[in-house]
């Protein structure tokens, strides 16, 4: 397995975005992680991502290593990461993108709303050899995406404005062509059809500029898990992570004897994932084996019985436990609506209580290391 995080850099003393940091930041991050990390599209944005991980252990330890040393290199430019999907207040229009030909290209295709992708993700990796089976489990384990991204929301806040959304992230993504929940395909040689269709009409280079919520790898023999949102706190990007690689385990034990999850139709995944976005961990989701809305809680507990004998197989139980700490507690997202909600209680001016929030974010990115 795999984990590649997007951090937001912003300044210790305004707390707003570096909009233009400067070039030695990422060259001393490569200096001590390699090509571990890189630039991201917009500038003030910067990239990491585990080497290949035998297990959850592993993928724990990378990250704490990468978080940390971009953490200490961005304090000495006065500079903070923060794990969070959106930033509180910076506004996309006072952005600009990195100065490279794949975004400049970029950027030119896509304009405005190239623009507007003030936006991080966290894109998790777990191997699948077979394609054949890869495209199998991508058709069944779609339904579950919507319950992981819940669990990630930390994206309630653009431009300054709480937007009553868990995830605003995904709405800005959305804008993009080929978003959104993945095809449904009868096998890996279908999947390499429609792309080369794709390539060939020069719509895309290649498979990379599918941006689906999952997708085969188009580098690695690996599903890509791409619908969350990345996780303010370590400790959940790991439940997150390793939520997901047992999902995929238990459905690869239930071909193994012969079974298989329900394909639903696509709208019905859909649904739960507009849910997701708007509530996060907060409400329902709609369990369409029963036909009505079930609270969170229900489905997530149903869910880690179901992988729990792929938890314990694959050393990641309590990683998987976890998961009930952040239904007690809330995700980044909630947090930070409490902490922006009580300081205007406290008679704070906005700015201020938004600035509160960017702090707890810096704090928050790097407490489990």
């Amino acid at each position: 397995m795999g984990i590649e995080e997007e951090y937001l850099l912003v300044d210790r003393e305004s707390r707003d975005l570096a909009n233009n940091p400067p070039a030695e930041l990422l060259a001393d991050c490569e200096a001590r992680l390699g090509h571990q990390v890189t630039a991201e599209f917009m500038r003030s944005q910067i990239e990491v991502g585990t080497r290949v991980c035998r297990n959850i252990g592993e993928a724990r330890g990378e990250l704490q290593e990468l978080r940390g040393t971009v953490a200490e290199v961005a304090a000495q430019y006065g500079l903070a990461p923060i794990a969070a999907s959106t930033h509180p207040f910076a506004h996309w229009s006072h952005q600009s993108h990195t100065d490279k030909e794949r975004y400049d290209d970029l950027a030119h295709a896509l304009q405005a709303t190239a623009r507007r992708l003030l936006i991080s993700g966290m894109h998790v990796h777990v191997a699948v050899e077979p394609e054949d089976m890869r495209i199998d489990l991508m058709n069944q384990a779609t339904y579950f995406l919507p319950h992981l991204l819940a669990l990630s929301t930390s994206s309630p806040f653009w431009s300054g404005e709480n937007t009553g959304l868990m995830s605003y992230r995904l709405t800005v993504f959305d804008a993009l062509p080929r978003t959104g929940v993945p095809e449904r395909f009868d096998s890996f040689g279908e999947y390499e059809r429609l792309v080369a269709r794709l390539v060939s009409a020069g719509v895309i280079e290649d498979g990379t500029k599918i941006w689906w919520d999952m997708r085969p790898s188009a580098r690695y023999p690996t599903l890509e898990m791409r619908m969350t949102d990345i996780c303010t706190a370590l400790e959940d990007t790991l439940t997150v992570a390793s939520l997901y690689q047992c999902i995929l385990a238990m459905l690869h034990r239930l071909r193994n004897a012969n079974q298989r999850w329900r394909i639903y139709p696509l709208i019905c995944v859909e649904e739960n994932r507009w849910r997701a976005q708007r509530y996060g961990i907060t409400d329902t989701m709609v369990d369409f084996g029963l036909g009505k809305q079930v609270p969170y809680g229900e489905l997530l507990a149903e869910i880690m019985d179901m992988v729990a004998p792929d938890a314990e197989a694959l050393g990641c139980a309590e990683e998987v436990r976890h998961a009930r700490q952040i239904l007690a507690r809330g995700t980044s997202a909630q947090s930070q609506v409490r902490i922006y909600e009580e300081a205007l209680a406290e008679g704070m001016e906005r700015q201020a209580a938004l600035n509160k929030v960017v702090d707890w974010l810096i704090e928050e990115t790097v407490r489990d290391l």
